[in-house]
């Protein structure tokens, strides 16, 4: 069965340009040209990717995404916006929505594919084995694979699929910094430019969930101008005070 992807777009000549693509490399594809009837089309078909602009008559991208990441039906599909705004402020408004990924118009069509491609091959809920021998917990960290979720002292801690992967890479390095490049490549799926802001929303994220206080972080630590680097505890304090540090997302 090939992969449905929901295309909403206003724009009609970026619509079919776009939606031919797509449908040539092997997907199929639903059209809407407004929030109303994109949000219509995504409970109908729960595509397996929404392809979403941000500038839309009746319900602009930001809110639709967050109606969609609000409810349980639409919460987990793979969100790709496109759109002309492309300053890092409209980046980090996108991500904070609740998008996983971010295509600055005019984009080459080969690219679209190479980001549609990676994020279904992120939101698959194969094991995660199938790409390296992993780490899978350490201390007080136990990722679980078919949750997409986090034991973390012992407290539940529910992920998006981003926050999953990027955890996860880290984890098989922690104590080890990791730079911008390699996460981009492993959790993004493409290769790494210039614009390392998405890595930063989505550590915000995470620590937002798993840090007592995220502003001054005491697990995934900044190390300026290297990367990223997750030092944990080989021991879990006994004291029930550390589970009360966990947020449970």
């Amino acid at each position: 069965m090939k992969p449905c992807i929901l295309l909403i777009e206003d724009d009609g000549d970026m619509r079919d340009l776009v939606a031919g693509h797509l449908e040539h490399s092997g997907f199929d594809v639903q059209k809407a040209d407004d929030g109303i009837r994109g949000q219509a089309l995504a409970l109908q078909y729960v595509p397996d990717l929404i392809l979403l602009d941000l500038m839309l008559p009746k319900v602009d991208g930001l809110t639709l995404c967050q109606r969609l990441r609000r409810d349980q039906r639409t919460a987990r599909i793979p969100i790709l916006m496109l759109t002309a705004l492309g300053d890092t402020k409209d980046k980090v408004s996108g991500f904070n929505s609740g998008a996983d990924d971010y295509l600055t118009k005019p984009f080459d069509l080969e690219e679209l594919t190479v980001r549609v491609k990676a994020l279904l091959r992120r939101s698959d809920h194969a094991p995660l084995s199938t790409k390296h021998a992993e780490i899978l917990s350490y201390g007080p960290l136990t990722l679980v694979p078919e949750r997409f979720e986090a034991i973390w002292f012992d407290a539940p801690v529910r992920l998006t699929h981003l926050e999953f992967e990027l955890l996860h890479c880290l984890l098989q390095r922690h104590g080890q910094t990791v730079s911008p490049a390699l996460i981009l490549k492993e959790v993004w799926g493409y290769d790494p430019d210039d614009d390392i802001e998405t890595i930063r929303v989505h550590v915000r994220h995470l620590r937002t969930k798993l840090e007592p206080d995220p502003r001054k972080p005491r697990f995934i630590k900044t190390v300026y101008g290297a990367g990223y680097c997750l030092e944990l505890p080989s021991a879990v304090p006994s004291s029930s005070s550390a589970t009360s540090q966990a947020s449970r997302g």
